[in-house]
């Protein structure tokens, strides 16, 4: 993966004009095979000065209404401890989709090729508190499109990987999956290039080409409104951002989140507009395992708690907030019973 290897300070492949597309290409080719990868020791990630989101943009989601789809097992109602934890733990690992082109959420560490980032800290406290060793952890990376299939059969036990909860994947009626309550709450905003004509998601991406992932709720959102643009799909988030690099599509649409990593990759882009939607993340699985649903709850509540000491800021500070500044904690558990 020599496409990692422009890091400079908090760039992991920052070179002038368009340099290093073909290296970034390869690392998504490889992604998209999606191969079980063993944990190894973690290591630290040079980080330098970067670009910040500022905090009204960020601010600006509108919030909008979830029809308790947000809602998850109240851990204190039911087991936490039945047939799907102990599974995994006669297993002796945790098996978890992921990413490894999310840079800040899921990304390939070029220090020590290892997963880092702040849904790989989450895996890492999950580990922990189900077996006993965060390091007892094996990563499958899976595209944007395969992850709830992989749920479904079983190949992980859950998907950590900035996957919004919304109604229609939780009601699905041929493939339902059920989530945790949100660790995360994010927004689906335009990615373009400098001096382009696009101002955000609105008539001024009339005749263009917008890229977004497949199965993602940007694809969703731009099949309900796409404001006269020709809509552009693939696998993973970040197979957007070379599209965009190498002149095949004039937007990427996808989670502001997300976004602020590859804008922290690459300066000539930036989020323009505000967000659209209110996307809160959740760790995803299958509905017919309650028990390992009020586990990952029980996991997020101590995650979640200590204030400023908590794990969830302690990672939010290291990962998110030089480019997602202004928060103060997660977002609040909605239970049902």
């Amino acid at each position: 993966m020599s496409g990692w290897g422009y890091l400079r300070g908090r760039r992991l492949w920052r070179r002038r004009g368009w340099g290093g597309v073909a290296a970034m290409a390869a690392v998504c080719t490889l992604a998209i095979g999606g191969t079980l990868t063993p944990l190894g020791d973690r290591g630290p990630i040079s980080r330098g000065a970067a670009t910040p989101l500022t905090t009204a943009r960020y601010a600006s989601a509108p919030q909008q209404a979830h029809d308790n789809c947000d809602a998850s097992l109240d851990p204190s109602t039911g087991p936490t401890d039945g047939p799907a934890v102990e599974r995994i733990r006669q297993r002796g690992r945790l098996k978890v989709g992921v990413d490894q082109n999310s840079y800040l959420w899921g990304f390939r560490d070029p220090a020590t090729g290892q997963l880092a980032g702040f849904d790989i800290d989450l895996v890492h406290a999950l580990a922990r508190s189900i077996l006993g060793d965060p390091d007892a952890v094996q990563f499958l990376t899976v595209p944007t499109s395969q992850r709830i299939p992989l749920i479904k059969n079983g190949t992980v036990d859950m998907v950590v990987r900035t996957m919004t909860i919304n109604c229609q994947r939780v009601d699905d009626p041929k493939n339902p999956v059920a989530f945790s309550t949100p660790y995360f709450e994010a927004g689906q905003q335009i990615l373009a290039p400098e001096g382009s004509s696009v101002t955000g998601f609105d008539d001024s991406l009339q005749g263009k080409t917008v890229c977004t992932a497949r199965g993602s709720t940007g694809e969703q959102t731009l099949e309900g409104n796409r404001h006269g643009a020709s809509i552009l799909l693939v696998d993973n988030q970040l197979d957007c951002l070379v599209r965009l690099q190498l002149g095949l599509a004039d937007a990427v649409f996808t989670d502001n989140a997300l976004a602020a990593g590859q804008a922290a990759q690459d300066p000539s882009v930036h989020l323009v507009g505000h967000p659209v939607t209110d996307e809160p993340y959740g760790v995803a699985m299958n509905t017919g395992e309650p028990d390992l649903v009020r586990k990952v709850n029980a996991v997020l509540a101590a995650y979640r708690s200590g204030g400023a000491d908590s794990e969830w800021m302690t990672s939010y500070r290291r990962w998110l907030a030089q480019d997602l500044p202004g928060l103060t904690g997660p977002p609040a558990p909605k239970y049902r019973q």
